[in-house]
């Protein structure tokens, strides 16, 4: 006997919506949603994403120190335990100098703050790919030319992100991340099943579609 599908209850649905809101420090966003739906959301969470918002909002505008300055002050102990995001946030400050055509300093630069990750072999190669930028006299044309991009820089977000969060026990993702990535587990599962002869692959495109 096949059961009924569970029904979500809408305070449930308003707590996932803020879920993702508050991770991505959408704060007027959130704001707004808290003012039309009632939900509580504690002061101290809130606080939180303003903070992280700084963080990222420097990152993202080309100021990594100035993120790494934020982030220590918020998440203590962090970057020293957390190398490779680490390392990230140093290479995006290293990728603004060449951006910026300052050679001269972003040599200076790495040789003072990217070249000691050297002696840890998997980082070899990412500063390979770095200091390969500084051959070019339009690094943007260069084959490494990802590095300067935003999404590079999105990508740096992201994990410090989910970083920051883990350093305070929160969740580092979103209700709606994790609901999606169980779908796609448990469909991928269905779908390789032998009798489940009929069910076509599990595509999240299509998913999120329906």
């Amino acid at each position: 006997m096949m059961q009924q599908p569970l029904a979500v209850g809408e305070n449930e649905i308003h707590n996932i919506v803020l879920s993702y809101l508050v991770h991505n420090c959408f704060k007027d966003t959130v704001e707004s949603f808290i003012a039309c739906t009632g939900i509580k959301q504690s002061a101290d969470r809130l606080e939180g994403m303003e903070k992280r918002k700084r963080i990222f909002h420097f990152a993202l505008e080309g100021n990594a120190l100035k993120a790494i300055e934020l982030t220590e002050q918020l998440a203590p102990d962090l970057l020293d335990t957390n190398k490779d995001l680490h390392f990230d946030l140093l290479s995006l400050h290293f990728v603004e100098l060449v951006r910026s055509r300052k050679c001269t300093e972003a040599l200076e630069f790495a040789q003072n703050k990217l070249t000691p990750f050297g002696k840890v072999q998997k980082y070899v190669e990412k500063l390979e790919d770095f200091m390969a930028l500084l051959a070019y006299e339009e690094p943007e044309k260069s084959p490494m030319f990802r590095l300067l991009g935003l999404e590079y820089r999105q990508h740096v977000v992201d994990s410090l992100n989910r970083a920051i969060l883990a350093h305070a026990n929160l969740p580092s993702y979103s209700a709606v991340e994790r609901l999606i990535q169980q779908a796609t587990v448990v469909r991928q599962c269905l779908s390789q099943e032998p009798s489940k002869e009929g069910i076509p692959p599990f595509s999240l495109k299509d998913f999120l579609k329906s």
